[in-house]
């Protein structure tokens, strides 16, 4: 790695399986569209994937680098225990690692973990009742959304424990105060959640700059039709729809994610 404008790393493609490549390309473009979007936090907070394989190992971000910068090459693999197990100039941020090793560890279904500190996102995270049903987005994922408790920053493993718990088999979270969450099958899946959840949280910001009282919320039938609709529908099929374009855009906008 050379100091200066450009962090240099040496390409790891055709030194891993074609598998682990495919993630690595993944997670880089994860990372790369947070940075996008504006949703990044320096170099705080974290997106993590499963490498395919029978080792219980995930890919997560060096602590350092902005999200802009990080290649598929340059992302860190790690055990559960948070040993990195690979030759690397980096170190990750064990505050990511409890977080995401928890989730990692309980369910075999989230491939894909992404933990943001939006300044929405934490708004709503912050308030009493949570997300409101005064959006479409926010009707759509209510049914799929957990809540955690603050308890400090995430350096304390027997909060993993809790954390779990409380997330259950949901693909969403709220970190009171703290941030979002979402887990997922795939990076697709995850981004298209948070996107959902992001969007949610930025509109009920937006509504209620206003004030509360007159804010409309959705009918109780509505909700309930909402519901049953985002079911059918299934993020997953939407996000697989979304992603190619994704991967476009970032190659017009932030080139050399896949590098």
């Amino acid at each position: 790695m050379a100091d200066g404008a450009m962090v240099t790393v040496s390409s790891l493609r055709g030194q891993v399986s074609e598998a682990e490549w495919t993630a690595r390309v993944e997670l880089a473009a994860l990372y790369r569209l947070v940075a996008l979007h504006g949703w990044d936090d320096a170099i705080f907070t974290h997106i993590s994937m499963r490498v395919p394989g029978p080792e219980h190992h995930f890919l997560i971000n060096p602590y350092g680098l902005f999200f802009e910068e990080i290649t598929a090459s340059s992302l860190v693999k790690v055990d559960l225990e948070g040993n990195i197990v690979q030759d690397t100039p980096f170190f990750i941020n064990p505050a990511g690692f409890t977080i995401h090793s928890a989730i990692h560890a309980a369910r075999e279904d989230a491939l894909c973990v992404m933990h943001l500190h939006t300044d929405s996102g934490v708004g709503v995270s912050a308030q009493a009742d949570g997300l409101l049903p005064i959006s479409q987005n926010a009707l759509l994922l209510l049914p799929s959304l957990a809540f955690h408790d603050y308890e400090g920053v995430a350096l304390n493993l027997d909060e993993r424990e809790r954390l779990v718990h409380d997330l259950g088999t949901r693909p969403l979270m709220l970190l009171r105060n703290h941030g979002t969450l979402s887990c997922g099958p795939s990076a697709a899946a995850t981004w298209m959640q948070m996107f959902f959840l992001e969007r949610a949280c930025a509109q009920q910001v937006a509504a209620l700059s206003g004030g509360r009282d007159k804010v409309l919320f959705a009918p109780e039938a509505a909700r309930d039709e909402a519901s049953r609709q985002a079911g059918a529908m299934g993020v997953g099929a939407v996000g697989k729809l979304a992603w190619p374009g994704l991967l476009r855009k970032l190659a017009r906008s932030l080139p050399g994610f896949d590098q």
